[in-house]
């Protein structure tokens, strides 16, 4: 889309790995979203057997981006240690109809219990991986998500694993300046810009700083306020916002900053009312990213069935 190379809203490496797996952070959020989700299903204490050992299997009913079972991991090991599970498919692997996902074994009681909390877990953020890898493959390494989100971190964990950039993780991870923000530093548009970009501090805890613009002045001033400042900043990269401007408006911003020669200065990134249908619109641009949360909310789960045996 933009000149290319690695944009700084790739941050999905801070919460998983294919060698290492789940890192702490990722855990933490992982502890408190099973927590809550078995507590909705009644379950508020790990869980002990009292039936007969049973197996039971996971199979896929579509074709899919498995993701989640670092998180299920997890719900056994803390809330169902008598229950085992093998997996023949685990993270970031595709899975056609049919396939066998995981088996599990365990007292049939305590299998029962968790069958749903399991599936929806799995199901839900198999399906963002699935959408993830649906956008990644149009644009890959060029699109975002946002923290509009419904599993907070494990969302973002799921979009990794299906291509997508995580963006910022949190409000700390990197410094976004939005309209709501830029509110306290001036009297119109123009000069809110040109003091927030100016007022701006080095801090080795931002990945990146962001700003969102609402028009191509505001773009184009932040860009001419942040060359004459970068070098008080260190290595920290701005991303300009180009918020619900569209292809053609950002691809006009994208030249003039060119012909301004303040352009490889920053990040551009285009945001707003981007959908996978008008991805493709977005190539010839000029942007660096698109960041939407399309990606990962409202997306349909992976159709999962756990089934005992002898079904």
């Amino acid at each position: 889309m933009g000149k290319g190379g690695k944009v700084p809203h790739d941050r999905g490496h801070l919460l998983w790995t294919s060698a290492e797996g789940p890192s702490n952070r990722l855990l933490a959020s992982i502890d408190r979203w099973v927590g809550a989700v078995l507590a909705d299903d009644g379950i508020d204490m790990p869980l002990m057997g009292r039936g007969e050992a049973a197996t039971a299997v996971v199979l896929a009913r579509s074709e899919g981006l498995v993701a989640g079972t670092a998180a299920v991991d997890h719900l056994l090991q803390i809330w169902a240690p008598e229950v085992r599970v093998s997996w023949s498919a685990s993270d970031g692997r595709q899975v056609g109809n049919g396939d066998e996902i995981g088996r599990f074994t365990g007292p049939s009681d305590v299998v029962l219990s968790i069958e749903r909390s399991v599936l929806n877990l799995l199901g839900q953020l198999s399906g963002i991986a699935t959408s993830a890898r649906t956008w990644a493959t149009v644009a890959p390494g060029q699109v975002a998500c946002t923290r509009k989100t419904v599993y907070g971190l494990m969302d973002k964990w799921a979009v990794h694993l299906g291509g997508c950039l995580t963006h910022r993780l949190d409000r700390q991870d990197a410094l976004m300046l939005k309209e709501n923000d830029l509110v306290n530093y001036g009297e119109d548009e123009i000069s809110r810009v040109q003091a927030a970009v100016a007022s701006l501090e080095p801090n080795e805890d931002h990945a990146f700083i962001e700003i969102e613009t609402t028009s191509a002045k505001q773009a184009l001033t932040a860009a001419l306020a942040w060359s004459q400042h970068r070098s008080t900043m260190g290595d920290v990269p701005l991303v300009i916002m180009l918020d619900n401007l569209g292809p053609e408006t950002c691809k006009e911003v994208a030249a003039e900053m060119e012909g301004l020669g303040v352009r490889e200065h920053v990040v551009l990134e285009a945001s707003g009312g981007i959908t996978i249908e008008g991805l493709s619109e977005w190539k010839e641009s000029g942007m660096d990213v698109v960041s939407t949360s399309a990606v990962n909310r409202g997306v349909a789960p992976l159709d999962l069935t756990m089934l005992m045996d002898g079904v």
